[in-house]
């Protein structure tokens, strides 16, 4: 299908691939096939499909996912989409959506035009792009992480746009407390408006210290990476986790990290990485808690640029201060 762009957000990887080491080589440590368009966060709408298309029409307005995974390999015939052996990355390691239009499969895209009831004008593409990186923190928290009870404790590192995803929906799913840490006050200050209960800057704050004494020393039953920090956030996950609690990573980084399992195994604790937001009706569920009036995310977007100023906006991003920001094309 040819999709019209209309928006297209900004995310960590874009910012590591604009990012580079002392030596020169781009930060961003995924697959990656340079050079292509970059852009993977996108809402638009449909304006010319294929023969072979027939759950979409030109007219519809469309959320994608960036994960193109093939259907045939072992992972994907199995269920498991994200952990696709043949994969490649919209904007990543295939042109993606910082463009006018953007060619795409039908099995990609989901219908977003129920957001009409909450949302009008460009700003249903505003929402629509957050779609995906939201789906990030649903399937670590809900798949690949199976969720929690309600009324557990939910501690968050990193206050980037999977972070704050992360808040939001710990918040509708009935998280009694919800501890955020980050090292920039404009991150922090976003996570409270998302739902953090709590908010702390970890250059002042020891982060176990602060579940321990807020949880009267049981710990976090749910740990969320969001900060691709794990060297600085694992010591302090591991002392503040509860019994049976779960780490979850998101947060992506080439880095390793020395970990205490015993205390692990005697916690039976559990350690899951999660990828992607393909597959186990994630983007639809997040369709219908939008426009459903109960998962509101527009305060996660705090800044918008023209298509023109798109390498403005990347740079931006990489002062680390802005929740979200949004190209409209």
């Amino acid at each position: 299908m040819l999709v019209r762009v209309k928006s297209c957000g900004i995310c960590g990887s874009d910012t590591h691939l604009y990012e580079t080491d002392e030596d020169g080589y781009i930060i961003f440590s995924g697959l990656t096939k340079l050079p292509c368009v970059l852009g993977h966060e996108f809402a638009g709408v449909v304006k010319k499909t294929g023969k072979k298309v027939t759950t979409l029409k030109a007219g519809d307005k469309v959320a994608v996912e960036s994960i193109m995974w093939c259907g045939t390999c072992q992972p994907c015939k199995s269920g498991a989409p994200n952990q696709c052996r043949n994969v490649e990355l919209m904007g990543l390691s295939a042109d993606g959506a910082f463009a006018e239009y953007a060619a795409v499969s039908e099995r990609y895209c989901w219908k977003i035009n129920e957001l009409e009831n909450v949302y009008s004008g460009n700003d249903i593409f505003d929402i629509g792009a957050l779609i995906e990186p939201i789906g990030c923190a649903y399937n670590g928290i809900f798949i690949a992480g199976g969720g929690f009870n309600p009324g557990a404790v939910v501690a968050i590192y990193g206050a980037g746009p999977i972070g704050l995803g992360a808040i939001a929906l710990a918040k509708i799913a009935g998280a009694s407390k919800i501890i955020a840490f980050d090292r920039i006050k404009e991150r922090l200050d976003i996570a409270k408006e998302m739902g953090a209960d709590f908010a702390f800057n970890i250059n002042k704050f020891v982060p176990s210290k602060k579940i321990v004494e807020l949880t009267d020393g049981c710990g976090a039953e749910i740990q969320v990476e969001a900060a691709g920090a794990a060297p600085v956030t694992s010591p302090e996950m591991e002392k503040s986790i509860s019994v049976n609690g779960k780490i979850i990573y998101l947060g992506r980084a080439a880095t390793k990290t020395p970990m205490y399992l015993d205390a692990i195994v005697s916690g039976a604790n559990k350690i899951i990485g999660s990828r992607g937001h393909s597959g186990y009706g994630i983007f639809p569920s997040i369709i219908k808690l939008i426009a459903s009036g109960r998962l509101n995310l527009e305060k996660m977007i705090t800044a918008r640029y023209p298509f023109e100023k798109v390498i403005d906006a990347i740079r931006a991003s990489t002062k680390r201060t802005d929740g979200k920001i949004i190209v409209r094309v």
